[in-house]
């Protein structure tokens, strides 16, 4: 596994120390998971579908007992002390449970009561505010849209003022301004020290977000980077030439060099290792330009390109699944 250093241990939100479940079936959803996760972090869980990214947030919230391991919230133990670490957990799941024919800042406040959390109106009416929801508060929850109902969720995980927030598949179903409006609520809150923790299949999504990227694949986490360093340790760049007229196929020196053609032939594509840095492009460009010239092609435009996130994930669990 790829890892960068994990956060100071006396300022972690969730630390989670050789995590397995095995169900009763013998299927293995989590295979010895160790992961530590700062205060005020936004950590962006990846995976394929049944990778274990939704077990491992039960189990951190107490709704799926591990076979083995050890979870603690906020230095609190969640096997021994779990009332003190479940109210430090909000957590929005991927499905939509609400009560239909709740008025939605009822069921905002039910959800803080639950929690056993004094009454606040000053609070409430700031997250419902937060979420748009402040115009619907009197609307009953079956009358709202898809997305509407999904700010619901998140106005009720937060009302009783978690520390930590889990937020799965967030944005499933959303369009894109709904999105973009929950992305500056992630970036708020954690501004304001809450840790978030969000799985997400929208690559843009983790990209946008997250400071460092988990990938769990086949129940086994198998890296955890920062994002910026991700990108630069195993992003790939390509160079992309375009032609001033096509060509029907390759000389033999380009097809050696790996260089590809595409979009009827005006398209020269060679990728290069961005690790290589500065003097190795610019080695590359100077032999590809003096072939380029031996085979009397002209280029009307150039330009790098740079892998995705998107990318990146693709070629790790393709990898991994070999």
């Amino acid at each position: 596994m790829i890892s960068d250093p994990s956060p100071d241990r006396a300022d972690l939100a969730i630390d989670i120390q050789g995590l397995s479940k095995t169900y009763a079936g013998g299927f293995c959803a989590l295979n010895d998971v160790s992961l530590s996760i700062g205060r005020g972090e936004i950590f962006a869980l990846l995976g394929p579908n049944g990778a274990g990214k939704t077990t491992l947030i039960g189990a951190v919230c107490g709704l799926v007992r591990p076979t083995s391991g050890v979870l603690r919230v906020d230095g609190f133990d969640v096997a021994c002390d779990f009332r003190q670490a479940r109210a430090r957990i909000g957590l929005v799941p991927q499905e939509l449970h609400v009560e239909s024919f709740e008025k939605v800042i009822v069921t905002v406040r039910h959800s803080r009561a639950l929690f056993g959390k004094p009454p606040n109106p000053g609070l409430i009416e700031q997250i419902l505010r937060d979420l748009s929801l402040w115009d619907k508060r009197d609307n009953r929850i079956l009358t709202l849209s898809g997305g509407m109902k999904r700010r619901v969720m998140i106005a009720k995980a937060l009302a009783h003022e978690p520390t930590i927030l889990f937020l799965d598949e967030p944005t499933a179903g959303v369009d894109v301004e709904l999105r973009r409006d929950m992305w500056a609520l992630v970036q708020k809150l954690a501004d304001r020290g809450v840790t978030v923790v969000l799985t997400t299949h929208y690559i843009e999504e983790a990209e946008e977000l997250a400071g460092r990227i988990g990938v769990i694949s086949k129940g086994r986490l198998i890296l955890v980077e920062e994002k910026a360093r991700l990108m630069r340790q195993l992003g790939k760049k390509a160079l992309v030439l375009t032609l001033t007229a096509p060509i029907a196929s390759l000389p033999a020196p380009l097809l050696a060099r790996g260089v590809k053609l595409s979009d009827a032939g005006r398209t020269l594509t060679l990728g290069f290792d961005a690790r290589e840095g500065e003097l190795g492009l610019n080695a590359l460009m100077s032999g590809l330009m003096a072939e380029l010239q031996n085979e009397g092609l002209e280029l009307s435009d150039l330009k790098t390109e740079e892998s995705s996130l998107e990318d990146i994930f693709v070629d790790l669990v393709s990898e991994r699944a070999a």
